[in-house]
């Protein structure tokens, strides 16, 4: 397929009433009412200057409502829309009105020819609310709207809390109604034709196709969808954003994650490595002075301390060095490894140093966000807990950081990392494993917190253990009474008392875990169960019209809290497209 096939395989794939029109670097999320002909605009942004709450924005109103096309008597016009990545129609009975994104913080509208017709809003520039003994008013963006067209009215009442604007225009030929959302003033720049902006809008999103892998048939469809979710999701730099980087979701997770960020940069790779490098630097760029890494990034702050449900410091797994070390598989670049080598042995020294409290060489999580598993039942009896994937994930850390350092000519320093790593395993063999389930445990206080989920086996992934211990775990992972089946895996073995199929991280199926699997198997030759795995979670992404965070493990839909456009899901099975792709054409 070449990029006009990807761009007509979206052609009305994108619901606006549940997924917002957007644009690579924009904050700026257009949606349709549900069952209404008119459209809201909402900000990408968490703007904690207005609401110190890092989740206020989940509720913040949209910052445009009641954006209707009007005639020239000011009636509502109804619509019907057509859809694509770089163009809303809207088909109304004066003719055809079009979206497009003019640049990333302004939409143009194209009008109908030789009418008179346009648009009404509403505009909520300004944040209010009451406070104990008064209230307050604060800035929250700027509104600019201008046209090609003859301005017929213009009008402009204050509503509560905000603005009505009613702009008509005698359309002419080729007449726009630009609409600019700004964070400060800006100079007015000449409008131009819609055609030229049209033409302009569907030239960026061809070269964005233009570069992605062929893939076989079957993926290319949803293929096409993830890859507009990972130009759809990427903001621009502004405030403590210092590079282009992809949000997990624009609709419910404003701000770049650790280890989301990370598994982005596997999709990237594959069409300009160094914006997957600057996924990597876009977090490393807020290293604290003690090594760790802050959980999240957004315009205004960083997150890097929670108080839920407990208070402490939060970050995520340390799987930084191994997806460096994927892009440099993909195109090598030693500058960038030694620009990253000293950030990330700080950060495996702020693991093992500062989240070891009884001194035996296991790290452990302090917070239960830390690990990235939320809620899964493996925290429910407090923390710290040991863990035995977070010693993995610093296992396969350091392997990777032992390639690092041999590829920058430090041959000794990559042999001490591949001891470390090997104790490592020896350590939680000896702490973690028990022969007689044939799980490694976590461990709380020393005890075994016995709850059975796919993280008791990710030992398999250091490529170290002993043979009996690994074909015990193997056994595991196949039995579909514990895990394996058509929707897998399962976050907790669907014959444990915890497991449920529709809570987060106890029992749905996460793609970016299958994808770890994936890699393990084949790191230990299990090729057949790894292009198996591969296969069903292909399959199930595929079943879903959107692309979502995660899914039911009996049914394969999302659950109702899963949020949809997601990035790692999408980088995931762009990767996995991608493999399974090249091997049936090897064959």
């Amino acid at each position: 397929m070449n990029a006009a096939d990807y761009l007509n395989a979206l052609h009305n794939h994108i619901d606006i009433a549940h997924v917002p029109f957007s644009d690579r670097g924009s904050r700026l999320l257009v949606f349709r009412y549900p069952f209404q002909s008119g459209l809201y605009v909402k900000l990408a942004e968490r703007l904690t200057n207005l609401e110190p709450d890092i989740e206020a924005y989940l509720h913040r109103p949209p910052f445009l409502q009641e954006l209707y096309l009007i005639d020239s008597d000011g009636y509502k016009l109804e619509f019907e829309v057509t859809t694509s990545p770089y163009r809303l129609q809207f088909h109304t009975r004066l003719g055809d009105f079009e979206m497009v994104f003019q640049d990333q913080q302004t939409l143009a509208l194209g009008l109908p020819p030789d009418t008179v017709c346009g648009v009404r809003f509403r505009a909520f520039p300004q944040y209010w609310s009451s406070t104990a003994q008064g209230g307050k008013f604060m800035s929250v963006r700027n509104l600019f709207y201008n046209t090609t067209g003859e301005v017929e009215g213009n009008r402009i009442l204050p509503v509560e809390g905000g603005y009505e604007v009613e702009f008509l225009v005698n359309t002419g030929k080729d007449c726009t109604i630009s609409i600019g959302i700004h964070p400060s003033e800006r100079a007015v720049t000449p409008l131009k034709p819609f055609s030229v902006l049209h033409t302009a809008a569907e030239q960026r999103w061809h070269a964005w196709f233009e570069r992605v892998p062929e893939v076989d048939p079957k993926y290319a469809r949803t293929y096409a969808y993830a890859w507009w979710i990972m130009a759809n999701n990427l903001i621009s730099p502004q405030g403590k954003v210092t590079y282009e980087a992809m949000t997990p979701s624009k609709l419910g997770y404003v701000g770049l994650w650790l280890w989301d960020s990370a598994l982005h940069s596997l999709a990237y790779r594959h069409i300009d490595v160094e914006l997957a490098r600057n996924q990597i630097r876009a977090m490393l760029a807020h290293q604290l002075p003690n090594g760790m890494l802050p959980d999240a990034i957004y315009d205004d702050g960083i997150v890097a301390t929670i108080d839920h449900p407990i208070i402490g410091e939060v970050t995520k797994p340390p799987i930084l060095a191994w997806a460096v070390l994927k892009l440099h598989e993909t195109e090598p670049d030693i500058d960038f490894l030694s620009e990253v080598y000293v950030p990330l042995v700080r950060l495996n020294a702020w693991w093992t140093s500062m989240n070891d409290d009884d001194g035996d060489g296991l790290a452990q999580y302090n917070h239960p966000y830390s690990s990235g598993l939320d809620d899964s039942p493996l925290w429910d009896e407090g923390m710290p807990v040991e863990s035995p994937e977070l010693n993995t994930y610093l296992c396969v850390q350091m392997g990777s950081l032992a390639m690092i350092a041999e590829a920058l000519k430090m041959d000794a320093e990559g042999a001490m990392w591949r001891r470390r790593a090997a104790a490592m395993v020896t350590r939680m063999i000896e702490h973690f494993w028990d022969p007689e389930a044939g799980l490694f445990w976590a461990l709380k206080n020393h005890v075994p917190v016995r709850v059975v989920t796919p993280f008791n086996l990710y030992p398999l992934w250091t490529g170290q253990l002993p043979n009996e211990i690994r074909d015990r775990l193997l056994d595991h992972l196949k039995n579909p009474e514990m895990f394996w089946g058509n929707f897998m895996l399962p976050t907790v073995a669907r014959n444990d008392p915890h497991y449920d199929p529709q809570t987060m991280w106890r029992g749905p199926v996460w793609a970016n875990i299958n994808y770890f699997f994936i890699e393990a198997l084949h790191q230990i030759g299990e090729n057949d169960l790894a292009n198996q795995l591969r296969e069903h979670t292909l399959e199930m992404i595929m079943g879903q019209r959107d692309i979502y965070e995660f899914y039911d493990s009996e049914t394969g839909a999302a659950p109702p809290k899963a949020v949809n456009i997601f990035g790692w899901t999408a980088a995931v099975y762009i990767d996995l497209a991608i493999q399974a792709s090249r091997e049936s054409r090897d064959e």
